[in-house]
């Protein structure tokens, strides 16, 4: 089991585990009979192996080799059901709404009872002769119940291979500390390998963990080895101490509001047909499991953590006032008030008293009086004593009270600041003092919303706006250069790949996909290779039979401003095919759905691009363990005539699974350019049972915002300038070497803004 969490952890890296020492490693060793025949599955899954793993390959048994090719087949799910609704389905089946409103009325009737001709099928319904060529079908065309499953998927048809490397335990202790010392939040990749690798090495003593949201995952091992005492060092405010509480009462590591919860359980149980729709019952039960319940162990060990914090207790009275109604349900269900009548509780008794009491101005408070009095000095005096507040207002501040006084403040602090927040700054900037540009926000809450533009933008004109986003840049800048100016270095050549500026530096990217395969940061472009690019969808791995709809769709911008669809209510649509609409799952293995793009007939038609969809249209979130990708190959792909099945792992090119703390109810996942033929990954949620649901305005202000991003590629010339390393043109031929390989690991990435 331990090997397999480490195995699974590698292939994230695109690399294989291998528990040897790699100083044993003999490059002289001929490739065994078992190695060649691994590398041979693995080449049927779409993997290479560069040469030191081959020769490492020859030092573990034909067993391990075994076991090895069937955790890459389970991560790939080549023993998944991928059959779909329709055989041989890139030919259409030439079915009809005409068809669906027939078949309708004739089960509305009864169908056979009254005479009519026609069949009826395993799930009951009845389809009248003349409407669907049920020859043509693996399951109910009507209401999407599948009859057939297959146990086979195409293997081999890629044309270019993933290769892999050689991971040793010493290689995976490296990822780990690079988790634990990253400077921005993981996403839900990095979180699930950070939660198995602190099982198996647990955590280190003396561990500075500078984000407070790995803190909280640290905290539950902590919690659940029965080291309370020890999570103490990692609780140093009772905000933290409350978002840990929060954390193992609902699963997320933010602290979300109880009326939002409730009110997104709301919506993800929101039906368009009245009968289905469940909201309020979802509400009610929301509600329910959020009340508070603890036992006594529980409320000594809270208790202690708030007695034993560093703060006094004004400190800590202004720390908990930002989530004073949390607070109060809180300190009712541990008991606290009691407590704090025991003896050693003295330092809780005084929190409670000057939380309750209120006698205090909170610093907030004065902050927010001097702003409304329009006292710019002490505003800007009161900002620098928290430099990271300041930042977070800092567009804002200088639209109020003027750009030079403003930025004069600021960089007098910028020193104590993390260079991610400095450089989110300046990514923001431009869209902030763009009157005419769509902002967005994407809560934790699962879904996107746009954001109105600040009104005081009006009173400047559009020179002063660009001298304001022209200072924050520079001041972003001049920071980073002057951080790695003061870092020592003996290297004087660098390697910076060209991809590399292709692919944005992950700051404020929150992702709430697992990525299986691959580390790709939102942003990421991937070139097409052929002529077709083919999307999927595989959901219900696990679960028992049930009606269970999810689904894929896409939506075809035209350069002419018209736009299509190709969804469940639409099969065909100019340059793309849909497999057919699936609503039911069968048992324990899974269905799945395909859309398939030509991006000559999509050039032809004058298409410019194709927004890739996947939602939930029964009630609730996406199923988890959905996974959802993309195919491309320069050859052509595939389709069975007699069961559908069009997936083939080798031509995977990106795929990410559903985390079970997924939030949301649609997600946008991906952007083909027609005319640049190339895809960028990108996660953008919404709340929509189908794809009409999507706002596409805040897909493309997205994909500007990343388009925007400074890049890995140009981070890494600030470096080379501060530090005055000239450019090599090979990895080989630089002391440093930064390769796209490199760049699969965004917490390595993150560590050059940790400073």
């Amino acid at each position: 089991m331990r090997d397999k969490k480490l195995l699974r952890i590698a292939l994230r890296y695109r690399a294989i585990y291998l528990d040897i020492d790699p100083k044993e490693i003999d490059l002289e060793t001929k490739p065994t009979p078992a190695v060649l025949a691994f590398v041979a599955r693995l080449r049927e899954n779409g993997f290479s192996v560069n040469e030191d793993l081959l020769h490492a390959l020859c030092m573990v048994s034909a067993t391990e080799l075994a076991g090895i090719t069937a955790v890459i087949d389970d991560v790939m799910g080549v023993k998944l059901n991928w059959a779909t609704l329709v055989k041989g389905w890139n030919v259409p089946t030439g079915e009809t709404r005409a068809d669906h409103l027939t078949t309708f009325f004739a089960n509305l009737i009864g169908g056979a009872k009254v005479g009519l001709e026609g069949c009826t099928l395993p799930c009951g319904c009845f389809i009248p002769e003349g409407t669907f060529p049920l020859e043509r079908y693996t399951g109910c065309p009507f209401c999407g119940t599948p009859f057939t499953t297959a146990n086979f998927v195409y293997k081999g048809q890629a044309s270019k291979l993933k290769e892999l490397r050689l991971f040793t335990e010493e290689d995976l202790k490296q990822v780990y500390q690079y988790l634990l010392a990253s400077p921005t939040p993981l996403d839900a990749t990095q979180k699930d390998s950070f939660e198995k690798l602190i099982d198996i090495y647990g955590l280190p003593d003396n561990v500075e963990i500078s984000m407070k949201e790995t803190a909280m995952l640290a905290v539950k091992h902590l919690v659940a080895n029965g080291q309370q005492a020890q999570a103490q060092a990692l609780l140093k405010t009772p905000t933290d101490i409350l978002r840990y509480l929060w954390y193992e009462k609902t699963g997320y590591v933010q602290i979300i509001e109880p009326r939002t919860l409730i009110a997104q359980a709301r919506r993800f149980y929101y039906h368009m047909f009245g009968p289905l729709d469940q909201s309020e019952y979802a509400g009610k039960e929301m509600k329910e499991k959020l009340k508070l319940k603890y036992d006594r162990k529980h409320c000594q060990c809270v208790a202690s953590w708030i007695n034993n914090l560093a703060l006094s207790p004004q400190q800590a009275t202004e720390n908990m006032n930002a989530k004073r109604g949390m607070w109060v349900r809180m300190i009712r269900a541990l008991r606290l008030g009691e407590y704090s009548r025991r003896k050693g509780y003295e330092h809780l008794a005084d929190i409670l008293d000057a939380f309750y009491r209120q006698e205090q101005p909170t610093w907030l408070g004065i902050l927010q009086q001097a702003r409304n009095n329009r006292d710019t000095q002490t505003v800007l005096q009161m900002l620098k004593q928290r430099p990271g507040l300041f930042a977070r207002s800092l567009f804002a501040t200088m639209l109020r009270f003027g750009c030079e006084e403003t930025m004069e403040a600021f960089e007098q602090v910028t020193d104590q600041m993390p260079s991610r927040l400095l450089l989110s700054l300046g990514n923001a900037a431009e869209k902030y003092f763009d009157p005419d540009a769509t902002r967005t926000a994407h809560p934790i809450t699962g879904y996107t919303i746009s954001i109105s533009k600040n009104k005081l933008l009006s009173l400047y004109s559009p020179a002063d706006l660009r001298a304001m986003v022209a200072r924050v840049k520079q001041c972003y800048i001049l920071s980073l250069k002057h951080s790695f100016a003061a870092q020592a270095t003996k290297a004087r050549t660098i390697y910076i790949a060209p991809s590399l500026f292709d692919i944005p530096i992950s700051v404020g990217d929150r992702s709430a996909t697992i990525q299986d395969t691959s580390c790709a940061l939102m942003g990421t472009r991937f070139p097409v290779e052929g002529d077709a690019v083919r999307l999927f969808l595989q959901w219900g791995k696990g679960l028992h039979a049930q009606p269970l709809d999810m689904d894929i769709s896409c939506h075809i911008a035209f350069e002419n401003g018209k736009t299509e669809d190709c969804a469940y209510y639409r099969l065909k649509a100019t340059g793309a095919k849909h497999g057919g609409d699936i609503r039911a799952i069968p048992e324990m293995v899974g269905t799945a759905e395909y859309i398939e793009l030509s991006l000559p007939e999509l050039a032809e038609a004058g298409a410019k691009y194709v927004t890739f969809t996947a939602n939930a249209y029964s009630c609730g979130a996406l199923s988890p363990n959905l996974v959802v990708g993309w195919m491309n190959s320069a050859y052509p792909m595939k389709v069975s005539e007699k069961t559908g099945v069009a997936y083939d792992p080798s031509c995977v090119q990106h795929m990410v699974r559903i985390s079970e703390s997924n939030l949301s109810r649609g997600l946008v996942f991906g952007v083909l350019d027609v005319d640049e033929r190339e895809i960028t990954w990108l996660e953008m949620p919404f709340i929509s049972q189908n794809i009409q649901g999507c706002d596409f305005t805040a897909v493309n202000a997205l994909l500007q915002r990343l388009r925007n991003k400074l890049s890995i590629g140009q981070l890494l010339e600030i470096k080379a300038e501060a530090q005055h390393l000239s450019l090599a043109p090979s990895p080989d031929e630089a002391d440093e070497a930064y390769t796209y390989e490199w760049a699969l690991n965004p917490a390595e990435v993150s560590a050059l803004l940790n400073m």
